[in-house]
């Protein structure tokens, strides 16, 4: 059957035009000399339909809604039901079949993967999908793809808190601070549900607010009746067309914002975050990979450092720009906010003290939290 395949992916090719199921059905019975059972033209067509139609043999667990991850390598599949990586039966022949598949989702995201090229990044709009892929040998152990489900916001604070993900305690806090419009910035690690929350934090906002969002990949979605959406472009193979993070936070400042978001603060960007957030943009927000809560000013701090400033200017404009930290972590597969900080400066540096833990309740920074809600005339939830 692999060399049947094979052989009416030749003539297909050579033939060129639309690969109708006709037009595959007659290729397979061509290349298999007119002696072919109809159940074997049916595994036929069902293989070479994966070849040319979605995301082929993933599209199964694409389209479960539980999926958040699709992520192959070395042939094997692991997919993340939003309780950790699970092994998936579904396997590929070959090393082969990965890369075309790779090179054909990079073509419908209009990028150019291939040797000259080996890594991309980029948005099938069609599927939902942030998809990235590193061909072989780059990728020692074969091509890896990594398939990111970016569906619309489905939950409030509400149903987070339904869910676990904080307390009633939690969803309190999160709605006072969401009131008071302070600056906040969501940390913690890849898939610890970060656009999760801040989506849901978005759609608390009152709904005369404007909110500009600026990201690298599409995926905030809040549902919030005005919302303004960014994205950056990388360039083209050329190195031209290509639109930077850092200029659309600039151009998001000429659009009237009542609150800033930027997706994720990886680089440079953030210097204008900063910038826009101490010229009266009250309740900007923004996602930042982190280990803990604490370290978000070292992060900060460092990805300043891209964009030129120098580390006490950073840490003199995030200690006037931002106010609270929230960190989320993913515990026992489930993701949870892990705690609540505001942000001081002490002896000219910004450190982060704990308002709230899951660990250990309510901590030092409260009382300084609930000084900020009182300046912002919200009645703290204590």
């Amino acid at each position: 059957m692999t060399a049947l395949v094979d052989r009416v992916r030749s003539r297909l090719a050579e033939a060129g035009g639309e690969p109708t199921a006709a037009a595959v059905a007659a290729a397979i019975r061509a290349e298999a000399g007119g002696v072919v059972s109809d159940l074997d033209t049916l595994a036929a067509l069902r293989t070479l339909r994966q070849e040319f139609v979605g995301v082929g043999p993933l599209d199964g667990l694409l389209r479960d809604p539980r999926t958040t991850d699709v992520l192959v390598s070395g042939g094997a599949v692991w997919v993340d039901r939003g309780t950790g990586l699970e092994r998936s039966p579904i396997t590929f022949p070959d090393e082969a079949a990965v890369r075309r598949l790779a090179q054909r989702l990079a073509l419908a995201a209009g990028r150019r993967l291939d040797d000259a090229s080996p890594c991309v990044d980029g948005w099938l709009p069609d599927a939902g999908v942030r998809l990235h892929a590193v061909l072989a040998p780059v990728a020692a152990d074969g091509t890896c793809l990594s398939l990111r489900v970016l569906r619309p916001a489905a939950h409030d604070l509400g149903s987070l808190a339904s869910l676990g993900t904080f307390d009633a305690t939690g969803e309190a806090l999160l709605r006072s601070v969401v009131a008071a419009r302070l600056a906040m910035l969501v940390s913690g690690g890849t898939g610890s549900g970060k656009t999760t929350i801040l989506a849901a934090l978005l759609a608390a906002a009152d709904p005369a607010e404007r909110l500009v969002t600026v990201e690298d990949a599409e995926e905030l979605r809040p549902r919030h009746p005005h919302v303004v959406r960014l994205v950056a472009r990388p360039a083209n193979i050329e190195g031209a067309g290509g639109v930077a993070l850092r200029d659309l936070v600039r151009q998001a400042l000429r659009m009237r914002p009542d609150r800033l978001v930027v997706g994720e603060v990886r680089g440079a960007e953030v210097c204008e975050l900063l910038a826009a957030l101490n010229t009266g943009h009250d309740g900007g927000a923004g996602t930042v990979h982190a280990n803990s809560a604490a370290e978000v000013p070292a992060r900060i701090e460092a990805l300043a450092a891209l964009g030129g400033m120098s580390p006490p200017t950073a840490h003199s404009q995030l200690g006037a720009a931002v106010q609270v930290v929230l960190h989320m972590s993913r515990r026992d597969g489930r993701r949870v906010l892990d705690g609540v900080g505001v942000l001081d400066r002490r002896d000219g540096l910004v450190a982060l003290s704990p308002a709230w833990t899951r660990a250990a309740g309510w901590g030092e920074g409260r009382a300084r939290l609930g000084a900020l809600l009182a300046e912002r005339g919200t009645v703290p939830p204590w």
